[in-house]
């Protein structure tokens, strides 16, 4: 049998999994009695643990939120998960959170097992990362807890808010998602006054309080919220948009492209219209050139110059003597 701190330890272990658990199935865990069970759920009381029963033969214990957090226990994998997080926290987007996260990943290695100190110092030794060209806006982190708390109790929000060209308008929205894509942060919300989805750039919002009343959930206009969000994001970025006729299935050239590339629109079995755009030529150049299909278009002209001068670079770069394409 454990002892009574290795027990009560493996009490809380059992009680911090998301469920609920009856006084017999911890009794049976424990090799212990009902009465123990009892006795053991009072001292993690006593020492700060909301540990909530429920009476009837369908109740049972579970751990609540409490006033204040209590310590917890993680196994390895949930140790090195939350190590390498915070890592990753301190030279992130967020603003404001750095230094916390220095302190609280302070006191976690100083209690790690020296074996997944290592793990995590291998990790850390040998992973080098790509600097980024664009580091990108960095958010407030008071601001991002704002916006996940109305989108969670649906309430509306009035923001100030500056678009791309650094114009300022006030908006009322009802908030419904938060997504980030690289290091930007965007709220997906319906605007009232618009009356139509918007997306907008989290580093440009500044909430206003008090928040407005609860509104009514609205279907989402996609399923797939992170593909809406960096289509929209990526089409009001564009600079040059192009039309394009692919001589392949939709579906094909769907999975070749990511959405912030475009949307493709089926014709038929073999053909469809790639809608595409780019902030500049040559990126656009890119985005036809990973289709791997033929193709036809019209316009713009600057794309139709760029890819009659990058045919003339390949056919010059192509050796006299190379044979020819079997393909055709």
């Amino acid at each position: 049998m454990l002892d009574t701190s290795a027990r009560l330890l493996r009490l809380l272990s059992l009680l911090q999994t998301p469920r609920e658990w009856t006084g017999s199935e911890l009794a049976e865990r424990l090799g212990v009695s009902g009465r123990t069970v009892r006795a053991d759920v009072e001292r993690l009381r006593t020492l700060g643990y909301p540990v909530l029963a429920t009476r009837g033969s369908a109740g049972g214990y579970r751990l609540g939120a409490g006033a204040v957090l209590p310590p917890l226990l993680l196994d390895d994998e949930e140790a090195v998960a939350v190590t390498v997080g915070l890592r990753t926290a301190t030279g992130g987007a967020i603003a404001g959170i750095e230094e916390a996260s220095l302190r609280a990943l302070a006191k976690l290695e100083q209690v790690l097992p020296s074996r997944l100190r290592r793990r995590v110092g291998a990790l850390q030794a040998y992973t080098v990362p790509v600097p980024r060209g664009d580091a990108g806006p960095s958010v407030d982190a008071s601001v991002l807890t704002t916006l996940s708390a109305v989108c969670r109790d649906r309430e509306r929000l009035r923001f100030d808010y500056h678009d791309h060209a650094g114009a300022a308008t006030v908006r009322t929205v009802e908030p419904y998602r938060l997504v980030i894509w690289g290091r930007r942060w965007y709220l997906l919300a319906w605007d009232v006054e618009r009356d139509d989805w918007r997306t907008f750039r989290v580093d440009r919002i500044r909430p206003r309080t008090p928040t407005g009343p609860r509104f009514t959930s609205r279907d989402l206009p996609d399923d797939d919220v992170a593909a809406y969000v960096s289509g929209r994001v990526s089409a009001a970025a564009w600079r040059y948009r192009a039309q394009v006729t692919v001589h392949a299935p939709a579906e094909v050239i769907a999975d070749r492209i990511g959405p912030a590339a475009g949307t493709v629109e089926r014709l038929d079995d073999r053909t469809c219209v790639l809608h595409t755009g780019a902030d500049t030529i040559e990126t656009l150049g890119v985005h036809l050139g990973l289709l791997d299909a033929d193709f036809d278009l019209t316009g713009p002209p600057e794309l139709l110059t760029h890819l009659r001068r990058l045919a003339h670079r390949y056919i010059r770069a192509t050796p006299s003597s190379a044979p020819d394409d079997p393909t055709g």
